[in-house]
């Protein structure tokens, strides 16, 4: 399919499926500690996905990345945090763990998904883009197999 981008696949069948590919690939360097750690100091538990979870992180920053130019840890810290339970008093948003998020970039970084940019962040590569648009053409494909049966 010609012209397909992220855009055109919905978000949750697009990061499963590029979570996939990253695990199948194996070049993604993982922490030692993905499966004690939690990923905010919001959260009582770890996740529950002890395998998967650090891959679909990947996934979906590396779709975040793609969407919007430039974005640094501190963005994705904000948008993977939630809200933190305080007890009797109001819940507040908590940011997520700045260091899951500087590794899961580093480890996208090494495999060159995305790159440093000059405005600061990261922002996606050519060949990050080449990769996210050809698993979204074969997303898209799928689904629209799936709709026909």
């Amino acid at each position: 399919m010609a012209g397909v981008s992220v855009r055109d696949v919905p978000a949750q069948s697009f990061i499963n499926a590029y979570a996939q590919f990253l695990q199948r690939q194996g070049k993604l360097e993982v922490p030692g500690y993905v499966d004690l750690v939690k990923t905010s100091c919001g959260n009582q538990l770890p996740p529950q996905e002890a395998e998967t979870w650090f891959y679909k992180r990947a996934a979906s920053a590396a779709r975040h990345i793609y969407l919007r130019k430039h974005v640094g840890v501190g963005k994705l810290n904000k948008l993977y945090g939630g809200a933190i339970n305080r007890g009797a008093k109001p819940s507040k948003h908590q940011d997520a763990s700045g260091s899951i998020n500087r590794k899961v970039l580093q480890s996208l970084e090494k495999i060159g998904v995305v790159e440093l940019s000059p405005k600061g962040g990261r922002q996606i590569s050519e060949n990050g883009q080449r990769d996210l648009d050809r698993i979204a053409a074969q997303t898209l494909e799928e689904e629209e197999e799936s709709d026909e049966e």
